[in-house]
């Protein structure tokens, strides 16, 4: 039998990550079990992550010709965050494709150090009209290589 304990993953500290964005828990997201649910916090992996990316200027939802759709994701869990709450989301990008990219978000709950929740995600970036792999445009992979570790 192995030591399951061994390789599980430990939480991660602020400089672990690249660029963060902040955000705020809502009162829905507290279930029946008074913590927040944890489908909640994959809603706030891809919450920052697109926030970022929309403050950074490359990536327009409504009018881009490319957006990322997400083909893979994982959390793991550490401590709750409850409402009310200030989230930090540290973002890194593990991976940098032709067409794809693994970001890794960390969760931190108001000023805590370490990550209350990290997770990753890959998108895979197409053509907004045929759905097809697209490869990154220029300014798009410039600003995901500034937070590439």
């Amino acid at each position: 039998m192995t030591d399951q304990s061994a390789a599980r993953p430990a939480p991660e500290p602020r400089n672990a990550y690249r660029a963060f964005v902040d955000m705020r828990t809502r009162w829905r997201d507290v279930d029946i079990y008074g913590h927040m649910n944890n489908a909640v916090y994959y809603e706030y992996f891809d919450t920052g992550v697109n926030q970022w990316l929309v403050e950074q200027g490359v990536l327009d939802p409504h009018r881009g010709a490319q957006v990322g759709l997400v083909v893979e994701t994982g959390c793991v869990f550490f401590a709750e965050i409850n409402f009310p709450a200030r989230v930090t989301a540290g973002l890194r990008v593990a991976r940098l494709g032709t067409s794809s990219v693994r970001y890794e978000i960390g969760l931190f709950a108001d000023d805590a150090a370490d990550t209350s929740a990290k997770g990753h995600f890959v998108h895979v970036y197409v053509d907004k009209q045929t759905r097809r792999p697209a490869p990154l445009n220029a300014d798009l992979r410039s600003a995901l290589e500034s937070i590439e570790t």
